[in-house]
């Protein structure tokens, strides 16, 4: 116990010089709540406009393209960072809590402050060392053609950056907003893209002559100026390398049924020991991890993709290499698309076509991303606390048993339903995810999944809210 204990001591000399958000001393109202979040989801969307000051140039293929939507970053602008790390630095001190390598009693209030203090801290060093990378590699030009002094001013901008979203995370998870920031910004982030590539007014020239990028503005624009409007209609539904209806009506179609989904659950009664005939309920939902596996399932991907562009840049002969990942740009975006290698693989077929051409691709990618989702789930229960073992523990703490059961079965009852929600519910995102690739829905099977299930935890958390202001003033 001491032993672990000396790691977070570690910490303590760093608490006094750490930015932080004051717990509320009152109870914040729901309107001033609603105003926060509104307030920080601005703060990060002008953030994602700003251009860095000092940067030379962005042009050429990004190697964290594959990241950017469900990280929330913004090439080229202040937010270039976007979550990751606040979200690498949480992953990474969940892991070490959950595995017992830093002791954490989070009944003690100041070891929930120092862990607090210790992600903070990583936070920062993460989002230095990214910044650093980020000018280093030539991603804004070489150093030499930046200069000395450019160059620290965007490492500063970017190290500012990522301390505004860590405190914006903090405002709203210590009760001043709705939610958690990481979370209002992954949904904004896939509902900008959604939205963008639905009515977005830009045009572009891919060889058929100019046409708009969104897919409801091509089709009216088609329809108006085409005079064969059933060639017009076909065009705007299943036009090539732009967003189409067809994408825009698939993306729709995920939407609801994820929200279907999420009404899934398994309803255990538990009572009271103490006070008799209060009656209460433990709901075990269908997504019970919720959009935890396919967060891990895309950071692994992510992260791969990034080290195997790297090495096949620099290493395109060797054959190691060529195994992980063969890389080509594409004509269109300018993007690396992968074309061989496990990269490939892994990655989603472009259409049912697709599949029919290449059957092997097609069933590696389903295996990869079922397994991985519902392996994913089975571990996040272990890490995070939310175990059949753990809950039991809880429901025992607050004298809450199960009626018609034994207080030493509760686990036993509890394990025939937790780790099963868990690795089934991670497959059914896995597969969501497949279906929504396959459709060719906008914004990638990840993105929508993210962003339903955060703005039904979001619909959630503002009914809760406004149900206890309403009975707080007594309607």
């Amino acid at each position: 116990m001491g032993g672990g204990f000396r790691v977070l001591h570690l910490v303590r000399p760093f608490l006094s010089f750490l930015p932080e958000v004051q717990t509320a001393d009152r109870k914040i109202p729901f309107r001033e709540k609603v105003i926060y979040t509104v307030i920080s989801l601005f703060i990060f969307l002008v953030c994602s406009q700003l251009p860095l000051y000092g940067i030379h140039s962005t042009t050429g293929a990004d190697p964290f393209y594959w990241m950017r939507v469900i990280l929330a970053s913004n090439r080229g602008t202040v937010m270039e960072l976007g979550i990751t790390p606040i979200v690498t630095s949480g992953l990474v001190m969940q892991l070490l809590a959950g595995s017992k390598i830093i002791e954490v009693d989070n009944n003690v209030r100041e070891d929930r402050a120092l862990l607090n203090g210790a992600q903070k801290l990583l936070g920062i060093l993460i989002a230095v060392g990214e910044a650093v990378a980020y000018v280093l590699s030539g991603m804004y030009g070489s150093v030499g053609q930046l200069g000395v002094g450019n160059a620290i001013l965007i490492i500063l901008q970017l190290c500012f950056a990522g301390i505004i979203v860590i405190c914006l995370d903090e405002l709203l998870q210590k009760g001043y907003g709705l939610g958690s920031g990481i979370s209002l910004f992954i949904a904004t982030n896939i509902c900008e893209n959604i939205i963008w590539k639905a009515f977005s007014p830009t045009t572009i020239n891919s060889g058929r002559g100019a046409e708009f990028e969104g897919a409801v503005i091509a089709l009216f624009h088609l329809l108006i100026t085409r005079t064969d409007k059933v060639r017009a209609l076909r065009e705007a539904f299943y036009r090539q390398n732009l967003p189409n209806v067809t994408n825009l009506l698939a993306t729709v179609l995920v939407f609801l049924i994820v929200i279907y989904f999420q009404g899934f659950r398994v309803v255990l009664p538990v009572r009271s020991k103490n006070a008799r005939g209060q009656q209460g309920s433990y709901p075990i939902k269908l997504f019970y991890t919720s959009n935890m596996p396919i967060i891990l399932q895309s950071a692994l991907v992510s992260n791969l993709y990034f080290i195997s562009q790297l090495l096949h840049r620099r290493y395109s002969g060797n054959f190691l290499v060529n195994l992980l990942g063969k890389w080509k740009e594409s004509e269109y975006s300018g993007q690396s698309i992968p074309v061989g290698g496990l990269a490939y693989y892994i990655t989603a077929p472009s259409s049912l076509s697709d599949i029919l051409a290449n059957p092997f691709h097609g069933l590696f990618y389903i295996v990869f991303m079922l397994s991985a989702c519902a392996l994913f789930s089975k571990t996040w229960i272990e890490v995070s606390g939310s175990s059949a073992k753990d809950v039991a523990k809880q429901l025992k703490e607050q004298q809450m048993v199960m009626p018609g059961h034994r207080e030493s079965n509760l686990q036993k009852e509890l394990n025939r339903y937790i780790p099963t929600a868990a690795a089934f519910g991670g497959m059914c995102i896995g597969a969501l995810t497949v279906l929504a690739d396959l459709m060719g829905a906008i914004g990638s099977g990840t993105g929508i999944l993210l962003a339903v299930t955060i703005i039904y935890q979001y619909f959630e958390t503002f009914e809760k809210e406004k149900a206890s202001e309403l009975g707080f003033f007594g309607f």
